[in-house]
C-alpha cells in the first residue's frame, strides 16, 4: 500500500464483532473507538466496569462492556463464558491490555503480575474463545507486544515468576517476548484451519498511563520530553488496527511504527528479535502456559 497507513484506511467493519481487552483507556480505547467508528460491534473487556461504562459512553456505535481481570483466571473464565453466551461468532480478538514495569506483585493465581497479566491471562482468554473465531473466515487474534521484548528479555523457565530474582524491566521484557512467541506458535497451529490468523503489533513509545510504573530514571525524562519522545495514543493504536483490519495482512506478521527505532510513525511491517523466533522455546512456553492456566486450545 502506497503512502502512510492511517485511520482512513480501516475497511468497513459492519457485521464484525471485536473484543478489545483493556479498552477503557489509552491504546485500547483508541483501538475500540476506530473499530466502532467503522461499524464493528465492539466489546470493551475491562477490569473496572464503571470506567468501562464511562469509556463506552464516549464512543459512537455498538459498544458493550465486559468485566475481565486478566490477573485472575477465574475472571478470565467467567468473562469467556459471558462472551461465548453473547456472541456465537467473534471476528476479532485484540489482546491489548497490559501492565508495565510494576514492582514485584503476584496475580490471584500466584503468577508474577506482568507475566500473568500480559501473557498468561491473554493466553487463557484466547484459548477459551478460539472456537468462536475458527468458523469465521478472516477472523484474527491480534496480540500487542512492545519494543521492550528486546530489552533484557528471555523466557526464564527456571524462575518464570521472579521468585529468586526480580527486575521489573526484565519481567516486562519476558512478558512481551512471550506475547510474540505465543503469536508465532498460535499461527502455526491455526494455519491448517485456513480461517483465523494470529498477528502481533506494537505501539512504539506512546504517551499512555503505562508509563506510571516506569523507573523514575525513565519516567521523569519521558514525561518531560513526551512531545519529542512519544506519540499520542491514537497514532500508537494504528499498528494494532492495521494488524486487525488491513486485508493484506497475513498470519505471523508483526506491525509497528515505521519511524527511527520504531518509536514513532505510521504503521508498517517490522521484524522482532531473533530470540522471539526460537521454535523450541515457543513450543515449551506453550506447554508451560497450558499447564499453568489449565487451558488447552482446539488447534494443534
Amino acid at each position: 500500500m502506497a503512502g502512510n497507513w492511517t485511520e482512513q484506511h480501516i475497511p468497513d467493519q459492519r457485521g464484525r464483532v471485536a473484543v478489545v481487552t483493556g479498552a477503557n483507556t489509552g491504546l485500547g480505547f483508541e483501538t475500540a473507538r476506530m473499530l466502532a467508528a467503522r461499524g464493528a460491534s465492539v466489546v470493551l473487556a475491562v477490569r473496572d466496569v464503571e470506567k468501562g461504562k464511562r469509556a463506552a459512553a464516549r464512543l459512537a456505535g455498538d459498544v458493550t462492556v465486559q468485566a475481565l481481570d486478566l490477573a485472575s483466571l477465574a475472571s478470565v473464565r467467567s468473562a469467556a463464558a459471558d462472551l461465548r453466551a453473547a456472541h456465537p461468532r467473534i471476528d476479532l480478538l485484540v489482546n491489548n491490555a497490559g501492565v508495565m514495569y510494576t514492582p514485584r506483585q503476584v496475580t490471584a493465581d500466584g503468577f508474577e503480575l506482568q507475566f500473568g497479566t500480559n501473557h498468561l491471562g491473554h493466553f487463557a482468554l484466547t484459548g477459551l474463545l478460539l472456537d468462536r473465531l475458527l468458523p469465521v473466515p478472516g477472523s484474527r487474534v491480534v496480540t500487542v507486544s512492545s519494543v521492550g521484548h528486546r530489552i533484557r528479555a528471555a523466557i526464564h523457565f527456571d524462575d518464570l515468576h521472579g521468585e529468586r530474582s526480580y527486575s521489573r524491566v526484565a519481567a516486562y521484557g519476558q512478558a512481551k517476548l512471550a506475547n510474540l512467541m505465543f503469536t508465532y506458535e498460535l499461527q502455526r497451529r491455526l494455519a491448517p484451519h485456513g480461517t483465523t490468523v494470529a498477528v502481533a503489533a506494537h505501539p512504539g513509545v506512546s504517551n499512555t498511563e503505562l508509563i506510571r510504573n516506569s523507573p523514575a530514571a525513565l519516567r521523569v525524562p519521558v514525561t518531560r520530553l513526551a512531545p519529542l519522545l512519544t506519540q499520542k495514543a491514537e497514532k500508537g493504536a494504528l499498528p494494532t488496527l492495521r494488524a486487525a483490519t488491513d486485508p493484506a495482512v497475513t498470519g505471523g506478521q508483526y506491525y509497528g511504527p515505521g519511524g527511527l527505532g520504531e518509536v514513532r510513525g505510521y504503521p508498517k511491517l517490522v521484524t522482532s528479535s531473533a530470540a522471539s523466533h526460537d521454535q523450541d522455546v515457543q513450543r515449551r512456553l506453550w506447554t508451560v502456559s497450558e499447564e499453568l492456566t489449565g487451558v488447552t486450545f482446539p488447534v494443534g
